[in-house]
């Protein structure tokens, strides 16, 4: 597991020379802790089978990087993780200039996410069962397409909450949309086909809203 974890962190160059997508990955952590965050933690290793099955289903076409953090808590108004999830976009945007970014969040990767759309680079957000706090959704720019998937079984994090932030993204004018899981819980262990078919959909559609038009097609 941690030569998989090694290979989706390592930025590969060669491989992938001109991304119709770039994609991150934001995985989740808690609410408050020091603990350093670690690339095998439970966390981390919940989101490399969505970093795996989207690199390798969609290949060249998309580069896929999962997010690291200093530590594992959120720690209030500290927002722990946003500085090293801000330098990871940065990263991506210089590595691959003028290629729309989507960004995929659990948890609190889900908040994350939220409040990376306040930058214009991000094109599209998936949140998995968002840990969203105090209206994060509200940081989205008005541009972004916003998908958010959550159980209605979940306990650690509010499937309400999620579904009021879709409703008033949709509201606002944003391409925003909801999907309920049945009985789903927050770990996503269940409706696994569910869950990851919901991000490679999203992955697929952000593919076709932002493939380029050819020149000389006409209507």
């Amino acid at each position: 597991m941690l030569q998989l974890a090694n290979m989706l962190l390592t930025p590969v160059r060669a491989a992938v020379r001109d991304p119709e997508l770039a994609v991150l990955v934001l995985p989740g952590g808690t609410d408050f802790s020091y603990r350093p965050f670690s690339r095998v933690q439970g966390s981390a290793l919940r989101m490399y089978p969505f970093t795996a099955s989207i690199q390798m289903r969609f290949g060249t076409r998309v580069r896929v990087r999962q997010a690291q953090y200093r530590v594992y808590g959120w720690n209030g108004g500290q927002a722990s993780p946003m500085p090293h999830a801000r330098a990871a976009l940065d990263r991506l945007a210089a590595d691959y200039p003028g290629v729309p970014i989507a960004v995929i969040g659990h948890s609190m990767g889900g908040r994350i996410a939220a409040q990376l759309g306040d930058d214009e680079r991000v094109t599209d957000i998936l949140a998995l069962a968002p840990w969203w706090q105090f209206a994060d959704w509200r940081q989205i720019h008005p541009g972004a397409r916003v998908r958010a998937v959550h159980g209605e079984a979940d306990t650690v994090t509010r499937a309400r909450r999620t579904a009021k932030g879709i409703v008033e993204l949709a509201a606002r004018g944003l391409d925003a949309e909801y999907l309920a899981v049945p009985d789903g819980g927050h770990p996503m262990l269940d409706h696994i086909g569910l869950w990851h078919g919901s991000a490679l959909r999203f992955v697929a559609d952000a593919l076709a809203c932002h493939r380029p038009s050819v020149a000389g097609t006409t209507a």
